[in-house]
């Protein structure tokens, strides 16, 4: 027997549609190229997102077509993050901080159709026009105009009728938007999201165990828009009204964290390189930044180690709440917040907790697979992490490279190697790739990181591999010190040390001014092994 309940369509039009009868006085704010604000409503928005729906039409998009987007966080952003799926195409963000090569892979095999750029990132057309077809080229505009023979985004929407929209009707499993993986193994691989995926994890990011985002906060993701759909955090904050807070290109800790004060910002979001670049800031300067209204920095991307946990809430007072996701999940998959039970715990034991991943967002499973069968609830025994829920993946856009990453069962694995503790929280333990296999043992290169990254002295650290003729291998630690600090070598190792068993710390320190990063912040590891490949214990010594 079917329940007798409408067949309501979830999809973004809906979300838009909530967002015009709800919320047209709350702000919208975005940090220019000049650094100057500009600010509109909620009424504004809609009214312009309509307009640019028009326009897509009348250029020919259709139903299915594919629109790239190469922008930052601003307010012209969001309304195509919107007018795009209201236009019934698909969203389609790309990095501009990809390779001319990946970009122009990622738009040929996307079979992009229109492309919005930033004019601030015209100069990443040059490396990549001549090897992609697009039949138009949309120019996110700041006062001046389009170059020749592309469209200045600021006129199109302006001379959009906005009485020729209607809110169209498509099913909530039509594809909205799209985001590419970023091929740290492989070819980028398509991760095609549905209406339906999008609203149900928008819902979930708006739990209270979650992310709570409400119609009072004071929104600014960090985390760019261009990456992963900005965490979904624009979907979830246009779901309930929040003001939208869009730091545009000014990423660096001075801008972010005038824009906390000013804005009087409530809930941010972001990889751990830029927190810890504003821990700095806040350290070299305490007292300075009012952040009186700031309830939690949630840090996700890769693991945020205790030490900056509590740095940040012992010497600013601030919350930093972990999370983790993928591409293909939307990206969210769990948040790590206390629950009820765990308030008699110790400081320490807390700070331990929070450290995790946390547990699976409503209606998202874990369960983590060993070398023979899935691994014990114990918070121990490593596996790898295997997902499924309305927002997972079910396979990768127009390839057949990445099939075996679903189990047969229809599990994604994830290539994250975990421990899932008797609350079902997780901690990763690694990447599947950078997990250290040292005698016939695993050694989390994660876990050493954030151990050495607590260090007063250290501003990054990443842990790798390199080989060994005994143990086949072992762990190197590769560290940049904070400007005017000084350690050695064996004042890292001695600080680690009372955590690891002796066989699990890394057999040298190895001290460098810059570690690499991946397009998305996270340290690119690939690098670092190529670097040290031919690296001797021996010889460094």
């Amino acid at each position: 027997m079917r329940g007798l309940t409408m067949e309501y369509q979830l999809t973004l039009p809906a979300m838009l549609r909530r967002a015009e009868a709800l919320y047209g006085p709350k702000e919208i704010v975005t940090r220019c190229p000049d650094k100057s604000f500009h600010r509109y409503t909620y009424r504004d928005f809609v009214r312009r997102t309509k307009k640019l729906s028009v326009a897509l039409r009348a250029l020919g998009v259709r139903p299915g077509d594919r629109v790239a987007t190469l922008g930052w966080n601003t307010y012209q952003h969001l309304e195509a993050y919107f007018g795009i799926p209201c236009a019934e195409g698909v969203l389609h963000t790309i990095n501009p901080r990809l390779s001319a090569d990946d970009i122009a892979y990622i738009i040929k095999h996307a079979e992009d159709r229109v492309l919005m750029v930033d004019e601030t990132l015209l100069d990443l057309l040059d490396g990549f026009r001549d090897r992609v077809e697009l039949d138009h080229t949309i120019v996110f505009t700041h006062g001046g105009g389009a170059p020749e023979g592309m469209l200045d985004y600021e006129r199109l929407v302006e001379e959009a009728d906005e009485g020729a929209f209607s809110y169209p009707e498509p099913d909530e499993w039509d594809a909205a938007a799209m985001c590419y993986t970023s091929g740290t193994t492989g070819r980028p691989k398509g991760v095609l999201y549905s209406h339906r995926s999008i609203c149900l994890h928008s819902i979930s990011l708006g739990m209270s165990d979650m992310l709570g985002i409400a119609e009072r906060d004071s929104v600014l993701p960090v985390v760019p828009m261009f990456h992963v759909n900005a965490w979904g955090i624009p979907f979830v904050s246009t779901l309930v009204g929040a003001k939208q807070v869009l730091p545009g290109p000014h990423l660096d800790p001075k801008s972010l964290l005038e824009d906390f004060e000013q804005e009087r910002v409530t809930i941010t979001a972001g990889v751990p390189t830029v927190f810890l670049g504003v821990l700095r800031e806040l350290d070299a300067s305490p007292g300075a930044h009012d952040l009186s209204a700031m309830r939690a920095i949630v840090i996700g991307g890769s693991a945020a180690p205790e030490g900056m946990i509590r740095a940040y809430q012992e010497r600013h007072g601030l919350n930093v709440v972990h999370a983790w996701g993928m591409t293909e999940m939307d990206p969210v998959g769990s948040v790590c917040n206390l629950r009820s039970w765990m308030d008699d715990l110790s400081e320490d034991e807390k700070y331990r907790i929070r450290a995790k991943q946390g547990p699976p967002a409503a209606f998202i499973e874990f369960r983590a697979r060993g070398a023979v069968d899935l691994v014990p609830w114990d918070g121990k025994t490593m596996g790898e992490l295997e997902v499924r829920g309305p927002w997972v993946a079910s396979s990768y856009f127009n390839t057949e490279e990445g099939k075996d990453k679903f189990t047969e069962d229809g599990w994604f694995r994830t290539g994250d190697i975990v421990t899932i503790d008797e609350n079902g929280y997780i901690e990763i333990q690694d990447r599947s790739k950078d997990l250290i296999k040292s005698g016939g043992e695993w050694i989390s290169s994660v876990a050493l990181e954030n151990a050495i990254m607590s260090h007063d002295a250290v501003a990054e650290a990443a842990v790798i591999a390199i080989p060994d003729p005994k143990w086949q291998e072992r762990p190197l630690a590769v560290v940049v010190l904070k400007e005017g600090r000084s350690a050695t070598a064996e004042e890292i190792i001695s600080h680690i040390a009372p955590h690891f068993p002796k066989w699990q710390l890394p057999d040298a320190v190895e001290f460098v001014e810059a570690i690499p990063h991946t397009a998305t912040g996270k340290f690119l590891k690939m690098a670092l092994r190529e670097q040290f490949k031919d690296y001797s214990v021996a010889k460094s010594q």
